[in-house]
């Protein structure tokens, strides 16, 4: 059974199209169950972020259950669009799988080298799977594995080091533009997980005035409750907060834009000659890309911003090679466990087997000889199972052993145990190429 990865990314599609392509965190749980039901899909697990939508999912047939891949992407949200996504598409199958889902815990391929959010998201990933019953065995081994990567690269070296995030990317991209932020009113629209630290950096950067903006009232007063600084503004009030801004950081889960041609022109009538800087680090976008024709008004996206924090990134880089290391371990670790699932079947037929006739014979035995102590019995019985156990020994470490380093191997020589002891047991192979 093929374990593959089918999905898009900042390396193959631009803002514009991932945003077409999110999965909003309220539906994964429907789209998970969606795609249980898909025949040739016996597991799955979604992963979706700024970055990426990937699917994880392991298939009883390469070919057409990539097609049954695609076709729910197409069907459950994407009919609308599906005539630009199959060039923006990869398909991983095995290792390539295997080793892309380890390097993106690691946070190698992410926007950011090393940001600390896409740990957390693979986790979110397995355990929405979990919840939703689309994860198996094969996912639940991969994903644990890479977990445990991601863990061990952020303790063990410095790809973590320094605190860049997309929402620290988009604070130094308005110091660039700006000079500095001192002084400054600055609006976030969004009080989520990349709001929330995006006015926590901007409070230390010494802005005049914060304001946060979000759909719930409620919870823009709990961030500025727990910062204590800012102020907490209604989303119907969004245009006098506008009115106000010089930089407005924008990072809600909206499905629509929240920074429109409308309410942003209306503000700026207010304040004609004073720039207004808009980044937005939603997907889907928060801001209409033709607010960037509003006189005076600058609007840069997620993809801009991933150039700006280079310089900073230079220590992450100097921990790629150890990175690299771990991503190697972890990954063939899983490939050891993937390709020992050929003996699985077999072993547990091959003892069942022994067991049974075992018992049976010494069941007849007994019978036989009715006048056998207890202790006589017990003697015989533990004679036959050290019998039993050492006779089967070599054949199930062999078989192991060998499913441990060649998945062509483990399936030929389970074959033949299969054949010899009559076992009739349902031999599976991993494809690792």
């Amino acid at each position: 059974m093929p374990l593959v990865c089918l999905g898009l990314s900042h390396h193959t599609a631009p803002v514009e199209v991932r945003e077409r392509h999110a999965f909003p965190a309220s539906r994964m749980a429907e789209s998970l169950v969606a795609l249980r039901d898909y025949e040739l899909v016996r597991e799955a697990v979604m992963l979706s972020t700024c970055g990426r939508l990937e699917i994880y999912a392991e298939l009883d047939d390469y070919e057409a259950g990539v097609v049954q891949l695609k076709r729910f992407l197409r069907n459950f949200r994407h009919g609308d669009v599906q005539l630009d996504m199959s060039s923006y598409l990869y398909t991983l199958l095995g290792t390539q799988a295997v080793d892309h889902l380890v390097r993106v815990a690691t946070g190698l391929d992410s926007m950011l080298i090393g940001e600390a959010e896409i740990l957390g998201q693979v986790k979110d990933a397995y355990i929405q799977a979990q919840n939703a019953r689309s994860l198996g065995k094969t996912l639940h081994a991969l994903f644990r594995e890479a977990l445990a990567a991601g863990k061990e690269a952020r303790s063990r070296t410095a790809i973590g080091g320094e605190s860049v995030s997309v929402a620290t990317a988009a604070i130094a991209f308005a110091k660039q533009r700006l000079g500095s932020l001192a002084g400054t009113t600055v609006l976030v629209v969004g009080a989520g997980k990349m709001g929330t630290l995006a006015a926590k950096r901007l409070r230390r950067e010494g802005c005049a005035q914060l304001l946060v903006a979000n759909r719930s009232h409620a919870k823009a007063r709990d961030v500025v409750a727990w910062l204590g600084d800012g102020t907490a503004v209604e989303l119907p009030g969004l245009v006098d907060a506008l009115q106000q801004a010089d930089v407005v950081i924008t990072s809600t889960g909206a499905a629509h834009f929240i920074l429109t041609p409308g309410n942003v022109a209306e503000a700026m009538l207010a304040r004609p000659n004073r720039p207004l800087l808009a980044i937005d680090i939603a997907v889907p976008r928060d801001v209409d890309p033709d607010v960037a024709r509003i006189p005076n008004v600058v609007v840069a996206d997620i993809d801009q911003l991933t150039d700006i924090v280079d310089l900073t990134l230079e220590r992450r880089r100097e921990a790629i090679p150890l990175v690299e290391e771990i991503i190697t371990e972890h990954a063939e670790r899983f490939a050891r466990w993937y390709g020992s699932r050929a003996a699985v079947p077999v072993v547990s037929s091959l003892v069942a087997k022994a067991e049974t006739i075992r018992s049976g014979e010494i069941e007849r035995l007994f019978a036989r000889c009715p006048e056998l102590t207890d202790r006589e019995r017990m003697l015989i019985t533990g004679a036959t199972l050290r019998i039993v156990s050492k006779l089967l020994h070599n054949a199930v470490v062999k078989l192991r052993e060998r499913a441990g380093t060649s998945d062509g191997e483990a399936v030929i020589l389970a074959g033949i145990v299969d054949e010899l002891f009559d076992l009739r047991a349902k031999i599976e192979a991993g494809r690792s190429e």
